[in-house]
């Protein structure tokens, strides 16, 4: 049976409705999805689908949280709170153990630190607790020269640049985040879910590759001792799977800043609509010197931990070289493992945001993310 589409586009955007319906139609029946956009701080796109679904239902948005944690450090830096060119032990002095004392904050911000996980693991309890995270890391030996290359931090950069944050200013970024960004704007992205809003969050669930997505990870598995398994913590055996982290209520309470966030689309499109345009009367979160700033590509090549081609920016992924190559220069964001996406185009006006409830293989942002973003982006540039 054929999933109803829910929701409203504005005029010029009903190919995008058409585009969505489309997906899916081809897609599993238990499929539950959000998609939303805005167009220079006015919202353009809000559809949902999935039987149990609506607009306000919640998702685990894996590290898409990012985006929200460096958007607090993009904040800092505006405010002069936080230089990027200071080294990091300006802020944390125990980060220099271990020949790490020359890193720079903005290097760090380009997971060119070299501490992408520890080499004995983290707990369960650690990966939900950033402080605990710091701690283990700032004795850590690093897998490479600091400075040097640059691999994905993928559960430990929103613990490593909140330690500072938290040096800098008192505060947990998760603290600086609801205070700044939030709840001003009364946004569904949440970095520590309040209990009174679990009903509302839809548990995460996975899914299968097929056989031909089983064959490519047959083909190149990453080996129990690879930089690729510390950095996803998989050397270490009983912590659990993605959907298991996702599904921990004391993740969701604690709102890791790496990957513990949950979202509604309207709350990821929201954010980068108040990063670079004004809405509801409020002038952009950050001035264009620092948004352009953000969406410098800093890191670009070969990515030591995806083992592939990525582009960072300043803590956001550099999205129009590591996804949506039409998009304009100086598009930053951040996928999550579930398949969100969520970005800010400064030169079209666009913010964007996707969550679905099952699973994407191989991670990061969804297949699905591609025809949408190109449709609304077509449409966009029409106006």
């Amino acid at each position: 049976m054929t999933q109803e589409i829910h929701g409203t586009v504005a005029d010029g955007f009903e190919a995008v409705r058409e585009e969505f319906a489309a997906f899916v139609a081809g897609e599993l029946p238990d499929y539950e999805g959000q998609l939303c956009a805005y167009v220079h701080g006015r919202r353009v796109v809000d559809l949902w689908a999935g039987d149990e679904a609506g607009a306000d239902s919640l998702y685990a948005v894996y590290s898409s949280t990012k985006g929200a944690a460096h958007l607090v450090v993009a904040l800092l830096v505006q405010d002069g709170t936080l230089e990027l060119d200071r080294k990091v032990t300006y802020y944390w002095p125990e980060f220099a153990a271990e020949g790490k004392g020359s890193l720079t904050l903005r290097d760090l911000l380009a997971h060119r630190a070299g501490v992408v996980g520890a080499d004995s693991g983290f707990s369960v309890a650690e990966m939900a607790d950033d402080r605990a995270i710091a701690e283990r890391l700032a004795d850590q030996k690093p897998f490479w020269r600091p400075g040097t290359a640059f691999g994905y931090h993928a559960l430990v950069i929103g613990a490593l640049t909140g330690e500072v944050v938290r040096r800098a200013t008192g505060r947990t970024l998760q603290e600086v985040y609801e205070e700044r960004v939030r709840a001003p704007y009364g946004l569904d992205f949440h970095l520590g879910l309040p209990a009174a809003l679990e009903p509302r969050f839809r548990s995460a669930r996975p899914m299968a590759p097929t056989p031909v997505q089983q064959a490519v990870l047959d083909e190149a598995p990453a080996g129990p001792h690879t930089l690729t398994a510390i950095a996803f913590n998989t050397h270490v055996p009983g912590t659990g799977s993605l959907v298991d982290y996702a599904n921990s209520r004391t993740v969701r309470a604690k709102g890791p800043a790496s990957a513990g966030g949950v979202a509604a689309a309207r709350g990821l499109a929201g954010m980068y609509a108040a990063t670079i345009s004004e809405v509801d009367g409020r002038p952009p979160l950050l001035k264009p010197d620092t948004i352009a700033e953000v969406g410098q590509i800093h890191s670009a090549g070969y990515d030591l931990v995806a083992r592939t081609h990525k582009s960072y920016g300043l803590g956001f992924q550099a999205t129009a070289d590591t996804w949506h190559p039409f998009l304009g220069a100086g598009a930053f964001g951040h996928s999550g493992a579930g398949g969100s996406q969520a970005f800010a185009d400064p030169r079209s006006g666009l913010a964007y945001g996707y969550t679905r409830r099952r699973l994407a293989f191989p991670g990061g942002a969804a297949p699905e993310n591609d025809r949408l973003v190109r449709a609304i982006h077509k449409a966009a540039l029409a106006i």
